[in-house]
């Protein structure tokens, strides 16, 4: 892998279209933000849609091409489990890489990274697997089945705050049922992706099956978005970006996969050990400083308990410690863009205004090494009502609203009273409260008694406004691949095509 921290330091960074390097056509490059220091380290290529539109032809060529649409189930299963391998292998790096584009932990994305090659090894075991089915029909001597195909080439738009993991949990199925790719990764967190993109040529994947446009959403998104040789868009984002992208997709009548934004519930009832539920919010709404769609940042507490939570989850948040996310004693680190920071900052000074009051953090950290990077103290809002603004919004920050509640009827209308339903979280031991919590909350995940346990073998995503399709397990590759309908009439006799015949 020659893409390494080393090389980019201070690079510009082209796009990769049919398994080549090649220079954007606008000629325009655009910085990419240390966030500890708030100073660019290397330039990304802007394409426009000239370049999308060769990468898209790269796509569909090699989606036709035999050397991988005649490949086998089984030999494309093979190259992903060298890709895990490659992956594996360059792991360690490709956490730095990540680190030093987004602000992430480096421990948190070792584990990551190291963790990765197991969805190409469990997508690699889909490959042929993927089967139909026979149908039974009403006439006799005639034969109805469906199969399943890929079903082109896939836009993919990926985010900055985990850009490798979010992008393999659709990556991996599209390229084991053998649709081909073309990926525009966040501008603000490119590098990985492209360094990703190296390893997928040395694992030995035909040129062209995976290519990366590099830019804007203005340049290479739009272009992508609106291209009418793609066969379906992937995005994962805000919602308002989604909409925009699925309005696009429209257009030329192309479905979308979306994982957009949340705002999740987290319940606490009075029967658990407070200290475990206190771990689980905060496990649920800081880390990652925050910056992840599925964050618990709406708390709900039983009142007979509410002010006992409030002083063990204030105590435990001022312990967190806020730092260089190189350092293996920090716990949260920068956020990613500047403007996160103000937008957090933003949300924060409104939620005082409407009345609720800051028990913990509230305000970007006093140390000096930390002034000139993009870091926020997590956040504890207390006296907080479910219709101010911090706590309707999604911030992608570490910020959680906490209020109590009294009777479960109340807590049901209080947590699904939302715009977005990505996934929820209760704490309790009563298993009937936690059945009936399942049944009735709008959420596409639920977890119970843990928080942001997520695993590559089930499927996943949204209600409402938070988006729509589902990745993970098998019912990802339904999602990439498409049903053709087949019927033989193998009687051996011709029919009056005027003759109606039942049997």
């Amino acid at each position: 892998m020659k893409t390494t921290v080393k090389s980019l330091e201070g690079s510009r960074q082209n796009i990769i279209i049919d398994g080549r390097f090649v220079k954007p056509n606008s000629g325009q490059y655009i910085p990419s933000y240390d966030p500890t220091t708030g100073e660019s380290w290397y330039e990304l290529a802007e394409a426009d849609s000239s370049d999308v539109d060769a990468a898209v032809g790269a796509a569909r060529a090699a989606f036709r091409n035999p050397a991988w649409r005649r490949m086998t189930q089984t030999d494309r299963g093979k190259l992903m489990r060298r890709l895990a391998d490659l992956v594996l292998e360059h792991a360690d790096e490709l956490a730095l890489i990540e680190t030093r584009d987004n602000g992430k932990l480096i421990k948190e994305m070792r584990a990551q990274m190291r963790a990765m090659p197991d969805s190409y090894i469990y997508f690699a075991g889909m490959a042929d697997k993927l089967q139909g089915e026979t149908i039974p029909v009403n006439k006799l001597d005639m034969m109805n089945f469906n199969l399943r195909e890929p079903i082109g080439v896939v836009g993919m738009i990926t985010p900055w705050n985990s850009p490798l993991m979010l992008l393999t949990g659709t990556l991996a199925p599209c390229l084991a049922i053998g649709n081909t790719v073309v990926i525009k990764p966040s501008e603000h967190a490119t590098a990985s992706t492209l360094a990703l993109a190296e390893l997928i040529a040395e694992a030995g994947f035909p040129a062209g099956v995976v290519n990366v446009v590099t830019g804007t959403g203005r340049s290479a998104g739009e272009a992508l978005t609106r291209h009418r040789d793609i066969s379906k868009i992937v995005f994962t984002g805000s919602t308002d970006t989604g909409r925009r992208i699925a309005g696009n997709a429209a257009a030329n009548l192309v479905p979308c996969q979306m994982e957009l934004g949340g705002k999740s519930p987290h319940v606490i009832f009075s029967d658990v050990d407070i200290d475990h539920a206190v771990n689980g919010v905060v496990a649920g709404v800081f880390a990652a400083a925050g910056q992840t769609c599925v964050a618990g940042s709406r708390c709900f507490v039983e009142a007979s308990v509410y002010d006992r939570f409030i002083e063990a989850l204030v105590a435990r948040t001022n312990r967190i410690k806020v730092g260089h996310p190189m350092a293996d004693d920090t716990d949260i680190g920068p956020l990613a863009l500047a403007a996160q920071v103000s937008k957090v900052e933003s949300y924060v000074s409104s939620g005082v205004k409407e009345g609720a009051r800051i028990a913990a953090g509230g305000k970007r950290p006093p140390a000096e090494d930390l002034a000139r990077g993009w870091y926020f103290e997590p956040t504890v809002m207390i006296e907080a009502q479910n219709d101010m603004g911090f706590m309707r919004d999604e911030l992608f920050g570490p910020v959680v609203g906490v209020m109590p509640f009294v009777s479960e009827e109340e807590m049901i209308t209080l947590a699904n009273d939302t715009r977005y339903g990505l996934a929820s979280g209760i704490w309790t031991q009563n298993i009937d409260r936690a059945m009936r919590f399942a049944n009735r909350i709008d959420a596409g995940t639920v977890w119970i008694n843990t928080y942001r346990s997520a695993a590559y073998m089930s499927a996943n995503g949204g209600f409402k406004e938070s988006g729509y399709g589902r990745r993970g397990g098998f019912e990802v590759m339904r999602e990439f691949s498409r049903l053709k309908n087949v019927v033989i009439d193998y009687s051996g006799t011709m029919q009056d095509p005027f003759v109606i015949r039942l049997r």
